[in-house]
């Protein structure tokens, strides 16, 4: 049973991840126009160890809401990809950052 369950979870998990999966079982908020142009914001003077995630629209009670850029730990041999919108075919929906090799 236990084996089961964890097989099933790893499918789900690999569908998600491959985008194998619809948007609408991706669980994404959809909204109907794209995010307002990005803040200009200075970058601040780099950090040992740290990476900047520049700033961004976030969702925030059906609108878009500025997030202020932050430092974040590094992952040594990663790289951070910032989060992004895309348009799907329900509208605009934000894909979260995430770190890749």
């Amino acid at each position: 049973m236990k084996r089961q369950l964890l097989l099933a979870a790893a499918v789900l998990a690999a569908g998600g991840v491959l985008g194998l999966l619809p948007p609408a079982a991706q669980a994404h908020d959809y909204y109907r126009g794209p995010p307002p142009p990005p803040h200009h914001e200075m970058r601040p003077t780099p950090r040992p160890g740290h990476v900047w995630v520049p700033g961004h629209y976030d969702r925030a009670h059906g609108a878009y809401a500025w997030r202020e850029g932050y430092w974040q730990p590094a992952r040594p041999g990663y790289r951070y990809v910032p989060d992004r919108w895309a348009r799907g075919p329900n509208g605009w929906y934000k894909r979260p950052g995430y770190w890749d090799r």
